[in-house]
């Protein structure tokens, strides 16, 4: 057996290599740079134009404007999150109709642009006026703001639908075989067991999603929603000062923000336990 009769005097911490100046690094540092000029100017640009005028004239539209947006896209995130769940039990479903209905439901409104979509609802249903007053839902249609708002609702849930089955899928099969070993039901294991853990996965897809569906719902504009693009619109149309836009590029990055940090600390706050 040995042991140790003396002990190894402290030794000085290890000197720091400085990083070499590489390519990337350097373009890197110029793109910040950039960017940041880009910003200075900005503000400078917003302190130097400011017009209390046109601030206390149009200032009131800018906020119904953007209670206009936020609701929409509130009303179509919850609306979507209950038409993707159905959509994505058929797309895993083992019924060839189920899945290939839903599959083509997805794949079109994936694969064609918000905007035409929103044209095709607000225009096109109109060829059908009057089979859709024989059942009653003429006034649904005939509204610029709930045609936005489906637009937007049967959008979302094709995106919402792929994010739930991905999520769903990414669920380790030995979670289905442990339920049914202790003999519980596939409903109450999946409501319980596979649904809370796929929602964790695709809870930073879903913030994704609603972040893409807050600037895209800027199209409600064209079909005369007054929302913030629309406000935005009817102040440069008498003023013609290119800041109403910019204003507008503040708010909507604004709304971002504050989601993009209410997302991050709802994530931190349900993986807790996942920390190590």
């Amino acid at each position: 057996m040995s042991y140790a009769e003396t002990l190894i005097p402290p030794q000085p911490a290890p000197r720091k290599v400085a990083k070499p100046i590489t390519g990337a690094r350097l373009a890197g540092y110029i793109l910040v740079a950039i960017w940041a000029l880009f910003a200075a100017l900005l503000v400078y640009t917003v302190v130097n134009g400011w017009d209390p005028e046109k601030f206390t004239r149009y200032g009131p539209r800018y906020l119904h404007g953007l209670g206009i947006t936020l609701s929409l896209v509130a009303i179509s995130v919850v609306c979507g999150a209950l038409l993707s769940l159905p959509l994505a039990m058929a797309r895993l479903s083992s019924s060839r109709v189920l899945n290939w209905l839903a599959y083509g439901y997805i794949y079109f409104f994936r694969g064609t642009p918000l905007l035409a979509q929103l044209f095709l609802v607000y225009y096109g249903l109109g060829i059908f006026r009057p089979q859709l007053e024989a059942v009653g839902i003429w006034w649904f249609f005939r509204d610029a703001w709930y045609c936005g708002l489906f637009a937007m609702t049967i959008n979302t849930a094709a995106y919402q639908a792929e994010i739930l089955r991905g999520a769903i899928q990414s669920v380790p099969h030995g979670q289905r075989e442990a339920a049914a070993a202790l003999g519980i039901h596939k409903f109450i294991a999946f409501r319980k067991i596979i649904l809370p853990q796929a929602l964790i996965v695709a809870l930073r897809p879903y913030g994704n999603e609603i972040i893409l569906l807050i600037k895209g719902s800027a199209v409600v504009a064209i079909i005369t929603v007054l929302d913030l693009m629309g406000e935005t619109r009817y102040a440069f149309s008498r003023t013609f000062d290119y800041q109403t836009y910019l204003w507008a590029a503040i708010f909507y990055l604004s709304i971002v923000e504050a989601l993009r940090h209410l997302w991050a600390w709802i994530e931190r706050r349900l993986t807790r336990h996942l920390k190590r």
